[in-house]
């Protein structure tokens, strides 16, 4: 028998359950995967926190993986090519990777670089997705300079060093707490609060290109406006109604466009990631059967970086 969270309600994590559950054998174009790590992301509980089309109860939790396959249905091969019992892998967009085992499209597992480990490789294709979607849809271009408010978190360092490939410069706010995090990545960090416009103009020079929001405060928004006079070439992942009053973009993965550019580019960040040239920092590990401690964790501090459960 395998294991698995679900919400058996919606709201909080009050109505999760930790349940056995049978699985089949994969039909064509699935496979199985006994999952060693699952990545913990925001959108694990807020996609439970209110009823929505096409979700039903109980709705299984969590959405990308490491692990290793244990079954291969008829005529079935990874998104990578091939794949075989015992192979190590890496799986994103899924539902129900808080298991011990999950069954899955194949056309979402890819083979997991060697030079990740277990809960870096779980946690890489979210946030890196959205870092890359950001980026994509402010039309980055080499040679500029760009502001990220929220630098130091998972989306904020993935922004980091994708930015960083296509020869960007950015300014990124942050606690100064985490400004070593921020330099450790390549950009400029920027403490946020009461100055930041002036901090912000005076780190770019003037010359600030695109606002890329991860956090979503009022702040946030209100600079972004002020430095970056095109509204197409502002983006928030958090403040949606702040972003349909002023008229520049918000992206979250529940939408059919931001899905599919999403998908569209996990190869290429796993080809980074195993060249050495994505890293995902990894702050803190918990067993699956804590995951509730886990995701408490999350929503109540900063963690510094990414979180994992284990098997």
């Amino acid at each position: 028998m395998a294991r698995r969270w679900v919400a058996t309600r919606w709201g909080g994590l009050d109505g999760w359950e930790f349940q056995e559950v049978e699985l089949p054998q994969p039909g064509p174009g699935e496979v199985t995967i006994r999952v060693t790590a699952a990545g913990v992301n925001p959108a694990d509980y807020k996609h439970v926190s209110a009823p929505r089309p096409g979700l039903e109860l109980p709705a299984p939790i969590g959405y990308e993986v490491a692990g290793v396959l244990s079954a291969i249905g008829p005529d079935t091969e990874i998104a990578s090519g091939g794949g075989a019992v015992g192979d190590a892998v890496v799986a994103f967009r899924i539902a129900g990777g808080y298991a011990t085992e999950v069954i899955v499209p194949a056309a979402d597992v890819f083979a997991k670089p060697p030079r990740l480990d277990d809960p870096a490789a779980a946690n890489l294709l979210l946030a890196g997705s959205t870092a890359s979607q950001m980026l994509h849809t402010v039309g980055v271009r080499a040679g500029e300079t760009i502001i990220v408010h929220g630098a130091s978190g998972a989306v904020g360092v993935s922004v980091l060093q994708q930015a960083a490939e296509l020869d960007v410069h950015v300014i990124g706010t942050a606690s100064e707490a985490r400004f070593a995090e921020v330099r450790r990545f390549g950009g400029t960090p920027i403490a946020y609060g009461p100055g930041l416009l002036d901090r912000a103009r005076e780190a770019g020079h003037g010359h600030i290109r695109a606002a890329l929001d991860c956090v979503g405060t009022d702040e946030a928004i209100d600079v972004s406006l002020e430095l970056v006079a095109d509204r197409n070439r502002i983006v928030t992942i958090v403040a949606a109604a702040r972003a349909a009053e002023e008229g520049f973009h918000a992206i979250n993965g529940a939408q059919p466009e931001s899905a599919a550019y999403r998908d569209s580019v996990r190869a290429d960040l796993l080809a980074l990631a195993g060249s050495g040239r994505l890293q995902v920092p990894v702050a803190r590990t918990y067993p699956l059967a804590e995951a509730i401690e886990a995701l408490t964790f999350l929503k109540d501090g900063h963690p510094g970086g990414k979180i994992a459960l284990l098997n």
